[in-house]
């Protein structure tokens, strides 16, 4: 097996076991590792410390494991079901209202590089390694074996994920399939979603925002709410759910706002007050009339997928956060959050904060929101902490 030697002195992460090891930590290569292959990392006196998947790039290793263990189908049956009876004691496996969550969370269920979400019974897999896309066929086998009957479809999306100097011979695909159709129709809460795995964004569905969007729904009694990008109608449903006078959903896309109105019509027919705009969403709060809406959601896509763009992200989440704090309604609700995992929760809270001297209003923080536990962070690794939120009590 090939080796990675680290310099002197860059083991201390390894030793309180981060999961990463970046290029610039490497001394040099006891053999020539291809994409995707197991390594064994030693420390600079050639002691064992870890073994993962090599990879080209910032991230030169992701650790499978500390120990000296194999990595072979017993190995990957141990953490897939380990991360199967975590969501057991979550509640989500057999849950007759929720059908939708996320099985495996990369380094959260110490497995960097693999993400497997539930839908019903088809499982996506998406793959950010090549290491995991090596394993996909194993790790389909034994999702099989742990639902039975349960599962009737995985589909692999990893093409968009995947690092580009291998994605480009590979495609999108299922690679189990005993029949059922590709779009799905799930529960969350009792609320009901079109989710199509092979067109929707990330694996079809934002599962992470789930128990945040029930959340909402104990703010919006005969509310005017505005769910700013939208996309396919989340918020937009809890709200009405929650007994909103009216509700307004824009999203930059236009099939995003169909798949909204068809998300809409599925839980409510046309019982509702229900309207959708294709817009630029700071555009459209910067239009709005002030004083009308009584809670706001803004839930962007991630504005920082790296570090570099770590300052243009906070000050456009400045400026978004401020354009909404000055439009709402005295005594108003805002739910706010920042996906970019680049952007910490410290950085967040500080551009909420300026965003609200900005306006000028007396704003409480109510609710300091994350993740579901579905989405668990590796303590060690606490860069797994990617969705923060806050919801504002705006006076």
């Amino acid at each position: 097996m090939t080796q990675i030697i680290l310099k002197h002195n860059r083991d201390e992460s390894l030793k309180r076991f981060h999961p990463w090891i970046f290029s610039g930590a490497i001394a040099q290569y006891a053999g020539k590792p291809d994409e995707g292959d197991v390594v064994d990392v030693l420390t600079a006196d050639n002691k064992f410390i870890a073994r993962g998947h090599y990879q080209t790039g910032s991230i030169a290793c992701r650790i499978l494991t500390f120990e000296d263990e194999c990595i072979d189908e017993n190995f990957w049956r141990k953490r897939i079901t380990n991360a199967y009876r975590l969501r057991e004691k979550s509640g989500l496996v057999h849950s007759k209202f929720t059908t939708a969550y996320r099985l495996i969370h990369g380094e959260g269920d110490m497995l960097p590089g693999l993400v497997t979400d539930i839908y019903g019974k088809t499982a996506v897999i998406q793959a950010h390694s090549t290491g995991m896309f090596r394993a996909r066929q194993t790790v389909c086998k034994i999702l099989t074996e742990i639902f039975g009957s349960q599962l009737s479809a995985v589909y692999d999306k990893s093409y968009s994920t995947l690092p580009f100097s291998i994605n480009q011979n590979i495609k999108d695909e299922y690679i189990f399939d005993n029949g059922s159709a590709n779009e799905n129709i799930i529960l969350e809460h009792g609320n009901k979603f079109t989710v199509n795995p092979e067109t929707g964004q990330k694996t079809g569905f934002f599962i992470d925002q789930r128990e945040n969007r029930k959340l909402l729904e104990q703010y919006t009694c005969k509310s005017n709410v505005l769910n700013a990008f939208c996309y396919t109608g989340g918020f937009s449903i809890s709200a009405l759910r929650g007994g909103a006078n009216i509700v307004h959903s824009v999203d930059s896309s236009q099939k995003a706002i169909e798949l909204a109105q068809k998300n809409i019509e599925l839980n409510f027919g046309g019982n509702v007050n229900h309207q959708a705009f294709v817009d630029d969403a700071f555009t459209f709060i910067r239009n709005a009339d002030d004083n009308f809406y009584d809670v706001i959601i803004i839930d962007p896509p991630a504005f920082a997928k790296h570090n570099s763009a770590l300052k243009n992200a906070i000050q456009a989440y400045k400026r978004l956060n401020a354009a909404a704090l000055v439009k709402i309604k005295h005594g108003g609700i805002l739910f706010t959050f920042s996906c970019s995992q680049a952007v910490n929760r410290t950085n967040f809270r500080n551009a909420v904060f300026s965003a609200a001297a900005i306006s000028k209003r007396n704003v409480r923080i109510l609710h300091q929101l994350t993740q579901p536990a579905d989405h668990p962070v590796n303590i060690y690794h606490p860069e797994g902490e990617y969705l923060k939120g806050f919801v504002l009590y705006v006076e």
